[in-house]
């Protein structure tokens, strides 16, 4: 009986090591399945800084991106970084967007507010930037597949518009 046993110990070491040898195999699969997935929701983002920390009226950033789902929902976000010495608690920009294939866009104007009276600047501050991400148009859905071009434009009194580092665009698939 003793004997049969010794025998069958380096039975056991074999699938052992055949155990973890799949253990093994079973995580790195895993792993290698977690982190080739993409997690983030952000679709894509592209921020322009202007010389000179001046937004003039003449300069219009365009920004194109790829869709590829007309299925899904997105979220627009026009993203601005100034620093605490901007004048104003808001900023008036246009925003035209021309879809795939067509030669005319739409174009809206908003009033994006950056600071309030009671809370002072909005958005993450570091040290005395401040990065604001503000929603101007929620749950989207872009009819045509293909490259779509979107063009910011200042629309201040003040001329160039003193304090902005820059300014560009978020769009980010709806959760």
């Amino acid at each position: 009986m003793y004997k049969n046993f010794l025998r069958f110990i380096p039975l056991l070491f074999k699938f052992a090591k055949i155990q973890e040898v799949t253990r093994s195999i079973l995580f790195l699969s895993a792993f290698s399945f977690i982190t080739a997935c993409n997690w983030t929701t952000g679709v894509f983002e592209k921020n322009l800084e202007f010389n000179d920390h001046e937004w003039s009226s003449s300069v219009k950033p365009d920004i194109s991106f790829e869709i590829n789902d007309t299925v899904s929902l997105y979220n627009i976000y026009l993203v601005v970084r100034h620093t605490d010495a901007y004048h104003f608690n808001n900023m008036y920009v246009r925003v035209t967007v021309k879809e795939p294939g067509s030669v005319q866009g739409k174009t809206g104007d908003y009033d994006l507010e950056l600071a309030t009276n009671g809370k002072g600047w909005i958005g993450t501050a570091m040290d005395d930037i401040y990065d604001t991400r503000l929603l101007i148009q929620p749950k989207t859905r872009f009819r045509k597949t293909g490259t779509y071009h979107i063009t910011l434009e200042q629309l201040m009194r003040e001329d160039p518009l003193k304090n902005v580092l820059s300014a560009g665009l978020r769009v980010e698939r709806e959760q």
